[in-house]
């Protein structure tokens, strides 16, 4: 039986690597693939077996059919379109297979085809504080942040902080803490004007340079909830509370988030041994990175482990590790990370390359 045209684009055979099937999930834009042996349906890929495969430390170059559920629950042709609503509503699915009772894809449903462009529902409240680093002087976007200070550079109808906020509001957070130094009053002013209900903000600012996590110890006995940290310049699209999930469940102190980021090298690499003896050769490798984002998720319990003085969100990680303490790191897709660090990147976050 044919593959179904419309999923051809983001179809996969079960021999394609997990690299392979991440890379084509960020060329499709989707976050679920369509597994084939041949013509034959195997089940679907999710990006979710994909982070779950990255966390456990296999080889990106294995096999996807070596992390795909083959039993993931489907819907038969004989179930009404409101059972098929409330299995994606639960499920949170972007799309629905439905399989005979031979194992034939014989037709999917698609979220919009159930629910028109209506945003997924059932996104879990998880309601924690939220720290927003926001006083940096982005030094790096000038002459830009010479008017505007970094967080309210607009990207699209809203600033770039007004966009993260709204993120952690679709998840049930609205304690916000601001750490604001360079122009904080202008950041407190637009704050004021807009009058957002959703945003409960509490600003704090350092009477002196502290670093990205120096600054969080001016919250010790404010914040006594685990809690998220984010840059003022980065979109994280992810479920934040399977990011959550992952932290509680792994018991850890601290998580980061990580873009998985590939290159490919455009020529062939060669290793050698003792007195240059050729071990191997490899054309054109692709090689991959977890690249720190700027999202973390931290216990209250850390603020004690901050010195008073300069010090980076890295010096903590680094401290935790050496003491033998739980650091974590959940992968997302390279394409579910903006960043406006810099010129370069923010021309791509506006679509202007």
């Amino acid at each position: 039986m044919p593959i179904l045209a419309q999923i051809q684009k983001r179809s996969i055979q079960s021999k394609m690597t997990i690299l392979q099937s991440l890379k084509k999930m960020d060329e499709v834009k989707v976050k679920m693939l369509f597994v084939f042996k041949d013509e034959q349906f195997i089940s679907i890929l999710t990006i979710g077996d994909i982070q779950r495969a990255i966390i456990k430390g296999l080889n990106m170059n294995e096999s996807v059919i070596d992390i795909i559920d083959k039993n993931k629950k489907f819907v038969t042709p004989n179930e009404s379109s409101d059972v098929v609503r409330q299995k994606m509503l639960r499920l949170r699915a972007e799309c629905m297979p439905v399989v005979d009772e031979m194992g034939k894809l014989v037709d999917v449903y698609f979220w919009k085809d159930l629910f028109g462009e209506k945003e997924k529902e059932n996104i879990e409240s998880i309601n924690l504080p939220v720290i927003v680093m926001a006083g940096g002087k982005g030094t790096r976007l000038a002459p830009l942040t010479n008017v505007y200070p970094k967080p309210l550079i607009p990207v699209g109808e809203k600033t770039i902080v007004e966009s993260i906020m709204d993120k952690f509001v679709s998840h049930g957070c609205h304690d916000f803490y601001m750490s604001v130094n360079y122009k904080a009053d202008t950041i407190k002013n637009y704050f004021d004007f807009i009058g957002n209900k959703e945003y409960n903000i509490h600003y704090f600012q350092e009477d002196r340079p502290l670093g990205t996590a120096g600054s969080l110890r001016l919250l010790k006995d404010k914040i006594n909830s685990t809690f998220f940290v984010s840059n003022c310049d980065i979109l994280i699209e992810e479920d934040y509370s399977e990011i959550l999930n992952y932290h509680r469940s792994n018991n850890n102190e601290l998580t980061v988030v990580a873009a998985l980021k590939t290159f490919s090298i455009p020529y062939g690499t060669i290793t050698t041994g003792d007195n240059g003896i050729l071990e191997s050769i490899e054309e054109k490798p692709t090689l991959s990175f977890k690249i720190n984002t700027g999202l973390y998720i931290l216990e209250p319990s850390l603020l004690d482990d901050i010195p008073d003085e300069f010090y980076h969100i890295t010096h903590l990680m680094e401290k935790l590790k050496s003491e033998g303490r739980r650091v974590g790191v959940y992968p997302i897709s390279q394409n579910d990370w903006k960043d406006m660090g810099d010129w370069n990147e923010y021309l791509k976050m506006i679509n202007v390359r």
